[in-house]
């Protein structure tokens, strides 16, 4: 019977490993690869690199209404299209994709640029004011995102295959990192790579990089915000708990119980992480230069103020985590 048990439990353990080394096997969730020589990893360039990068002129396409930020699609002179977002979320996602993607995770492969134009540029019902001159089809503060259709379906962060391992920890406790509020299974992507796997994608992060928090004290890509914003909440013997505030006022739980609930859901994400898992995460990033962490923020087109703001809070936030 103690035999049964021992074999029982190995199989067990190797289940829940899957979503790591599924690279291997061709069948499993692919949650983290090792990026290997990280001294020498381009992170201004980011995951696509300079090749994919996306061209100069772009056709208009249609306009995409999904979510709060403006957005549509467009094809450039390689015949490559990519979703353009504007507002507030074009440049934290730009910059927190490059952070997620050089701590071994998959992101997508955004880029960003102050200003495009776009051949037959059409009215939009959102994001106007982003638009300089409509004649000329000029945009001001695009994120360009590759789109190679790969999307199979969402995931969720409570899924009972991906969660368990140190990396799943190590990408909960990223999400305070970056002060990620929106933690929806809509904003993650499985990309069905044939023998390769199912790659999981944390694949839209444009409310990062400011404060979380309740409605409308919460912000996106503010350096201010982000500098004063707490990380480490509390830390025991075996666990530490991140900071995320996202519950809305109580009263809300009256006339939209459910969406009080999801949000309240999403605070418990970065909480109860083993100490081991998070010293983890932060000696594989302690190993960037501060050069590299910069290269996030500059690919993003943030001034050289904020760049060194971000950087200086972000490397206080990785000693944070080598030193639990």
């Amino acid at each position: 019977m103690r035999v049964s048990m021992t074999i029982f439990t190995s199989l067990v353990a190797l289940v829940l490993a899957l979503p790591v080394f599924a690279q291997r096997g061709g069948t499993g969730a692919v949650l983290w690869r090792d990026q290997s020589d990280l001294a020498a990893l381009n992170v201004l360039d980011g995951p696509g690199g300079k090749t994919r990068a996306p061209g100069s002129n772009f056709k208009f396409l249609k306009e995409s209404k999904s979510g709060t930020a403006p957005k549509f699609e467009v094809e450039d002179e390689n015949g490559v299209t990519w979703k353009v977002k504007l507002g507030p979320e074009a440049r934290p996602e730009t910059a927190a994709a490059r952070l997620v993607w050089a701590a071994g995770y998959f992101t997508d492969e955004d880029y960003y640029r102050p200003e495009i134009r776009v051949r037959g540029l059409k009215p939009l019902s959102r994001g106007n004011k982003y638009i300089l001159d409509a004649r000329l089809g000029l945009v001001r503060g695009a994120r360009l995102e590759r789109d190679d259709g790969k999307k199979s379906r969402d995931w969720s962060w409570y899924e009972t295959h991906v969660p368990g391992t140190r990396e799943f920890n190590g990408l909960r406790v990223m999400m305070a990192l970056i002060n990620n509020w929106d933690l929806k299974a809509e904003n993650n992507a499985v990309h069905d790579q044939g023998d390769a796997g199912q790659r999981h994608f944390v694949s839209d992060l444009g409310a990062s990089l400011g404060r979380t928090g309740k409605y409308p004290s919460r912000s996106k890509g503010v350096m201010k915000d982000y500098a004063q914003a707490r990380f480490v909440k509390r830390v025991t013997p075996d666990h530490a708990d991140f900071v995320m505030n996202s519950r809305p006022f109580f009263l809300l739980y009256i006339f939209k119980n459910n969406y009080y609930g999801v949000r309240t859901r999403m605070e418990r994400i970065p909480k109860h992480i083993p100490i081991a898992d998070a010293r983890w995460l932060g000696n594989l990033l302690g190993r960037y230069s501060t050069d590299q962490i910069g290269d996030c923020f500059r690919a993003a087109g943030f001034s050289p103020a904020e760049v060194e703001g971000y950087n200086r809070v972000v490397m206080q936030r990785i000693d944070a985590l080598k030193k639990l």
